[in-house]
């Protein structure tokens, strides 16, 4: 557990060092599975990075790092009287799930590609998003396996 304890840190003050400096990081909380803590960078209005760092309760519980490049489409759905934004977003990613199964000694990482597909609400007058999400996932380490994440969350923007 011991790599939980320097990755995270070394995550957060990353994308925190480059977002507060761009009126672009969000972080927030994401539930579901993964559920934790939810972060995400605009690299511009259609393009963005997020990811998460989560504890997942499928199976043995197990904490996941992920991260996600996105790219949102405002066209797909409607609007209509909604003063925000309802992009959808797709993208690709990576998940790296460290499992602790002391009943079996089994403690493999998982390395996985992830493919998220969401969509999400960014409100005009306010600096917070909610967000909704399924992202298949395939797995291909330490054995070949398919599985499904699907949560929902919130982030605030800070300016």
């Amino acid at each position: 557990m011991r790599l939980k304890s320097i990755l995270i840190p070394a995550l957060l003050a990353t994308v925190s060092a480059n977002g507060f400096a761009e009126d672009r990081f969000g972080l927030g909380v994401i539930v579901g599975e993964p559920t934790g803590l939810s972060l995400k960078y605009w690299l511009d209005d259609d393009h963005a990075i997020d990811g998460a760092a989560a504890w997942s309760f499928s199976g043995n519980d197990s904490f996941q790092l992920h991260a996600d490049y996105l790219w949102h489409n405002y066209d797909l759905i409607d609007s209509g009287t909604l003063s925000g934004k309802l992009p959808v977003y797709y993208g690709v990613g990576a998940r790296l799930k460290f499992k602790d199964d002391d009943r079996h000694h089994d403690d493999d990482a998982a390395f996985g590609i992830r493919v998220p597909l969401g969509i999400s609400y960014l409100f005009a007058d306010a600096p917070f998003d909610l967000f909704a999400e399924i992202v298949p996932i395939l797995d291909l380490t330490p054995d070949t396996d398919l599985e499904l994440n699907a949560a929902i969350g919130v982030r605030f923007y800070f300016k």
